[in-house]
């Protein structure tokens, strides 16, 4: 793909799951490409494999090394890393603030040291891995929701505010994937997520073809779509809905 064709491109959470299927993707069409995991033995595992380099290390101060590694510049930013908290408003304050910092503010920090490069140049790419929780929501997972309703919510900000200055920016909002983070979700995540859930390379395939078609929001499920307008259309109806769902999980222990 002429998009990425040689270009130098950051992947966070990229050890495994969603983040390992699209450095791999981006590493197929002659990308290069930085992977960036919490753990170095997986981040230089899933590096090795594809022929990248391996920047370990938080991903909220990983773009100054990434830079780096990468030969000066940063084209493609993939703000995959994320943390799936469960819990309800009980959830301990460091909970929330956990959620926060990794699903949220990690983006932030991430396009605050981008930017300055990228408006200078008049290009550049950020592709933040959101969920579909962030356009709908979760049950038995408020900290999570709450705070990919917030990543979602600064990618669209971003678009917004830069598309016309040569910044591109691609929300993935996929329901379950079949990675250690669905495995994590517990009951609540094999009756809403796992029955439809994925493969990695399928989020991969999908934003490849979002690039090809210049779309802000990728649904590797389909039917999210229907799910966000009719959340639009009758939030009460929508709600009444999840809350059914909600309902039978707690029926079921």
């Amino acid at each position: 793909m002429d998009a990425v064709q040689d270009a130098a491109v950051v992947v966070t959470g990229a050890g495994g799951g969603i983040g390992a299927a699209l450095a791999r993707r981006f590493a197929a069409e002659g990308a290069r490409v930085a992977v960036n995991d919490l753990d170095p033995g997986r981040a230089r595992a899933v590096a090795d494999e594809i022929g990248a380099v391996a920047v370990p290390g938080d991903a909220s101060e990983v773009v100054p090394a990434a830079r780096e590694a990468l030969g000066g510049t940063i084209d493609v930013y993939c703000a995959n890393a994320g943390v799936a908290s469960g819990g309800t408003e009980a959830a301990g304050e460091d909970v929330w603030a956990h959620a926060w910092d990794v699903n949220v503010m990690a983006h932030v920090r991430a396009a605050e040291a981008l930017l300055p490069d990228w408006l200078a140049r008049g290009a550049g790419r950020f592709v933040s891995t959101v969920s579909a929780a962030g356009l709908l929501t979760m049950i038995g997972a408020a900290p999570y929701s709450v705070t990919k309703h917030g990543a979602h919510a600064f990618a669209e900000w971003l678009s917004l505010t830069y598309r016309h200055r040569g910044v591109k920016v691609h929300a993935i909002c996929p329901q379950g994937v079949r990675t250690a983070m669905l495995d994590a979700a517990g009951t609540a995540g094999d009756l809403v997520l796992r029955p439809t859930a994925i493969d990695p390379a399928d989020v991969a395939d999908a934003l490849f073809r979002g690039i090809e078609e210049d779309r802000f929001l990728i649904l590797p499920h389909p039917e999210v779509a229907g799910h966000y307008r009719a959340r639009a259309a009758d939030p009460d109806r929508r709600l009444a809905g999840m809350n059914r769902v909600q309902r039978t999980w707690e029926a079921a222990g």
